[in-house]
């Protein structure tokens, strides 16, 4: 296993090394994309090298999709890493889904860091929950708990991902998410509270080339949302093929295709009743978050779960928490070993010398 994380991990520092000194050299666009079409590929297959399922499920989000989405926008000198000024910050921006903030203040930031803190502190609960009582809870109360652990698992990553930017780049970030249970729309969902470096890169790598391509302005955002939301189900599909090694249902795919499509006839919906039926935050709330439940128990989980990667991922994870713990034990009993040991001299010493 060190074998094979240290070739993991030489693959992409020598990869992106060759990007920062080799391909940032070439003029933008054809000629730096055909220079980087070798690192494309690595970084595609890269993950199945690993065979733990939540590595290769992090791997292929992080380097798979990311990664390569920034070296796309690298290409043609857009993005953030055109912005970069060392080799370290290079390879931390890309390799690690980091978003740099801009520079203003953002109140939400320590509000996110509060939520980040109670996230981290309930997954682990929620894991346990999950791994013992799974064969005896309800399935849709199963799923439920499975949506919130893929949301608290995306802020985590994330904001893990953001601090070893911070370090090593001095780079103020922004926060992985923004409380998208409180979405009012699915426009609200998707465009400004989930998983913002996802919706980052595909903005720019596909919303905004597609939506180009089209003359006529007021029905380019149909084929680019529609195009937006398949590739994310492709990804998706591709990540899922990665950690459960079956072959696609393309169920995956169906489920983001259909936000699309609802997405579509939800703006059209807006722009016919603006300033005439708006609909209370509560209620457009619930609508929402449900229909974002509904369409995830129809479409998004049964390939997870007929396939048995949930279970693996629970097992991974539980294995994980179990180990840290079993660490944290080690350390308090060592701790207070030695302080009980340190007393012990003293009073030892004191002893002696009142004898």
């Amino acid at each position: 296993m060190a074998g094979t994380a240290l070739i993991f991990f030489s693959a992409i520092v020598t990869s992106l090394s060759y990007t920062y000194y080799l391909s940032s050299n070439l003029p933008k666009g054809i000629y730096r994309l055909t220079s980087l079409l070798p690192i494309f590929f690595l970084l595609t297959i890269l993950p199945l090298l690993l065979s733990s399922a939540v590595a290769t499920a992090v791997a292929t989000f992080f380097l798979t999709w990311l990664t390569n989405s920034k070296l796309l926008l690298f290409a043609f000198d857009h993005g953030p890493l055109s912005s970069t000024k060392s080799l370290i910050q290079f390879i931390a921006i890309a390799s690690l889904p980091a978003k740099i903030k801009p520079q203003i203040f953002n109140p939400k930031l320590n509000k996110s860091r509060v939520n980040l803190g109670i996230e981290s502190l309930v997954f682990p609960l929620l894991i346990n929950f999950a791994y013992n009582h799974k064969h005896d809870l309800n399935p849709h109360v199963l799923l439920i708990l499975y949506c919130f652990l893929i949301f608290i698992l995306i802020d985590l990553l994330v904001f893990v991902s953001n601090g070893v930017v911070r370090a090593v780049a001095g780079l103020e970030l922004e926060p992985p998410s923004d409380e998208p249970y409180l979405s009012t729309s699915l426009q609200d969902f998707w465009g400004r509270r989930w998983n913002l470096m996802v919706t980052n890169s595909l903005r720019y790598t596909v919303y905004k080339p597609v939506k180009s391509v089209f003359p006529a302005k007021e029905w380019a955002t149909v084929p680019a949302v529609m195009a937006t939301f398949l590739v994310s189900g492709l990804m998706h599909e591709l990540l899922f093929y990665y950690v459960a090694r079956v072959s696609p249902t393309w169920e995956m795919t169906s489920f983001f295709v259909l936000h699309g499509i609802c997405l579509v006839v939800e703006l059209k919906v807006k722009r016919l009743v603006a300033g005439k039926l708006e609909l209370p935050a509560v209620v457009a709330r619930l609508l929402t978050v449900g229909f974002m439940f509904l369409t995830s128990f129809l479409l998004f989980f049964p390939p997870l779960i007929k396939s048995g990667a949930d279970v693996k991922v629970l097992e991974e994870f539980k294995l994980f928490i179990d180990y840290v713990k079993t660490m944290v034990d080690v350390a308090a009993v060592t701790a207070v070993a030695t302080v009980s040991g340190g007393d012990g001299g003293w009073l030892h010493e004191k002893s002696s010398r009142q004898g």
